[in-house]
């Protein structure tokens, strides 16, 4: 398989799969655009390699600089924008997980919270208030495991990971 080939397949494959962690198709490929460039990309740039119109280049490059996994770089002699994705791949998924704690998990919490508070002493309000504890629990302890996570660093992560599955 050829170089271009191999990105081409690459940049789908990641589109399609991130359609499964609810992210965005075309988000994801120009992530993995950006990912696998050597140097830094204009609008233009993407449009072209990916034959997407310059609002969805515009409107899913933001979404990734938001993320804070994209960022603009200046390029000596050019007025255009240009784009580039930090390659540590540690990194990215420490900056994913911790977006994704900020937009999904956190949010969670405060919503059981506050739900925790119904007033209400018969047995379906003792139930419900135990189902919500419940949850409560297992979303604060995916919380404390996340912010290890972002905390960690790569070996302490991936020797802890392996010694979960080994029991």
């Amino acid at each position: 398989m050829e170089l271009n080939e191999a990105k081409i397949k690459y940049i789908q494959t990641w589109g399609s799969l991130a359609t499964s962690w609810g992210v965005n198709k075309t988000m994801a490929q120009v992530h993995a655009l950006l990912l696998v460039s050597t140097k830094p990309l204009s609008a233009e740039d993407i449009m072209d390699a990916l034959k997407i119109s310059r609002g969805n280049v515009n409107m899913n490059v933001r979404a990734l600089i938001d993320w804070g996994i994209v960022k603009k770089e200046f390029v000596v002699g050019e007025r255009k924008e240009f784009f580039v994705a930090g390659k540590d791949i540690w990194e990215l998924f420490k900056q994913i997980t911790k977006e994704r704690k900020k937009r999904e998990i956190e949010p969670v919490l405060k919503v059981l919270e506050e739900l925790q508070q119904v007033e209400d002493n018969t047995e379906e309000g003792a139930q419900f208030k135990k189902v919500l504890g419940d949850l409560s629990s297992v979303t604060n302890q995916v919380n404390s495991m996340l912010e290890k996570a972002i905390r960690a660093d790569e070996h302490w992560l991936l020797s802890n990971f392996t010694k979960m599955i080994k029991k």
